[in-house]
């Protein structure tokens, strides 16, 4: 019997994935396009971590981001320029400054988020319901698996 099998299937089903994560990718990057004002993958990115964690500092945001502290701090005088973002000292340490977003930051995020949804929404408005409820259990197990190898690779990190 070929043990070389199981393996196949799955390297032909993670192609399958690949190919529909591309797909998804294109939407997602379709109407952040599509958005006032155009905004870089990276400047997005950017804005959502500032918005999950208002207050993060530079090295923090770089860190997020992918991005080395000089690159971060251009990203974020470019968003700052653009009102989206701005910087503030910390009331507890001035030398420390936080990011946070601006009202016009926090309303294009909004904008970006309800553009995605109602794409998602067209095309899962296509599919037969079954394969809705399929696509949304596959997706929770896999989110499931994703964050338990986060969170052992994280406490792996934090006992070494």
């Amino acid at each position: 019997m070929d043990r070389a099998g199981p393996e196949d299937a799955l390297a032909v089903m993670a192609q399958d994935v690949a190919k529909a994560a591309a797909a998804l990718v294109d939407l997602w990057d379709r109407t952040a396009h599509a958005a006032s004002p155009r905004l870089s993958s990276l400047q997005l990115r950017a804005l959502m971590v500032t918005r999950r964690s208002p207050g993060i500092n530079l090295t923090g945001l770089a860190d997020e981001v992918g991005a080395s502290p000089p690159a971060a701090s251009r990203l974020c005088d470019r968003l700052e320029a653009a009102g989206l973002l701005r910087r503030r000292r910390n009331p507890d340490d001035r030398r420390e400054v936080g990011l946070v977003l601006t009202t016009h930051g926090h309303d294009t995020v909004d904008e970006l988020h309800e553009r995605r949804r109602s794409a998602l929404q067209e095309v899962l408005a296509g599919m037969p319901p079954a394969d809705r409820r399929h696509l949304l259990d596959g997706l929770q197990a896999f989110t499931d698996v994703t964050e338990a190898r986060e969170s052992q690779a994280a406490s792996h990190g934090d006992s070494g």
